[in-house]
């Protein structure tokens, strides 16, 4: 499958930009819609976290590896999904999936969920990381930690998630001053629950923490703690405009 090929060929993002991280769609046939419309924001798209079954699942599944195909085409990172638990999932079992998701799918990274936060769990990530980045010959790793970790986890991955929740916490959150000693692209905001008249607020929240990375949506974590991620926003079209562009202040 020729698609499967597709070199990590990102053009780089300008000053103020803003590009999507897609924390993790349903599978391509529950979410139809939300994979075939990736591709044609392309380079706009940061990457996009690839769960078949909670990790790479027990075989190869060909409805994601065409949909994996599809964005990478499209020079869109696909990264898969490593549930770290905090921490407490074994180096071993980490590795397996990160096979999986290489062999299978060929990604382009990884995303590493429930990142653990204090420092005391940094040897055991730097010994993951570096594990993984040995797998890939490099790759795009992204430390999914939900709210801002000891500044060592700064040092580990590409990008760290700071943010992981609802707007209600988000409008009143504020960054650590050690952000500032990192370009944008380190960091990654996600909210949901955000109404569509608060999204250009959002947006400047997300700028004024220097965030590079963000995704905003309506949808609330009310069933389980992935829902709120596996569908589009309400207000996709509107999002995907700001992509890339400046918001004024």
């Amino acid at each position: 499958m020729p698609y499967l090929t597709q070199p990590d060929t990102q053009p780089a993002v300008g000053a103020g930009e803003l590009r999507l991280g897609v924390p993790g769609y349903a599978h391509p046939l529950l979410a139809p819609r939300e994979w075939e419309a990736l591709p044609s924001v392309g380079p706009g798209v940061h990457w996009a976290v690839l769960n078949v079954a909670d990790g790479p699942g027990e075989r190869p599944d060909p409805h994601c590896l065409e949909a994996a195909g599809r964005l990478r085409n499209a020079q869109v990172r696909v990264v898969g999904q490593l549930d770290l638990a905090g921490g407490q999932r074994s180096f071993g079992a980490l590795l397996s999936d990160a096979h999986r998701f290489r062999d299978w799918y060929l990604v382009d990274g990884f995303y590493l969920d429930r990142c653990p936060t204090e420092r005391a769990a940094l040897p055991e990530l730097r010994r993951v990381v570096g594990a993984l980045r040995d797998l890939l010959g490099g790759g795009h790793l992204v430390t999914a930690h939900g709210i801002h970790p000891h500044p060592g986890y700064a040092e580990v991955a590409d990008q760290l998630v700071t943010f992981s929740g609802p707007w209600h916490d988000y409008r009143w959150s504020q960054a650590p001053e050690w952000t500032a000693a990192y370009p944008p692209e380190r960091f990654c905001h996600l909210v949901h629950g955000l109404p569509r008249g608060h999204l250009t607020q959002a947006l400047r929240i997300a700028r004024w923490q220097g965030a590079g990375t963000i995704w905003f949506t309506d949808r609330t974590a009310k069933e389980s703690r992935s829902a709120c991620w596996e569908t589009m926003p309400g207000y996709w079209d509107a999002i995907v405009s700001q992509v890339g562009t400046g918001v004024s202040e």
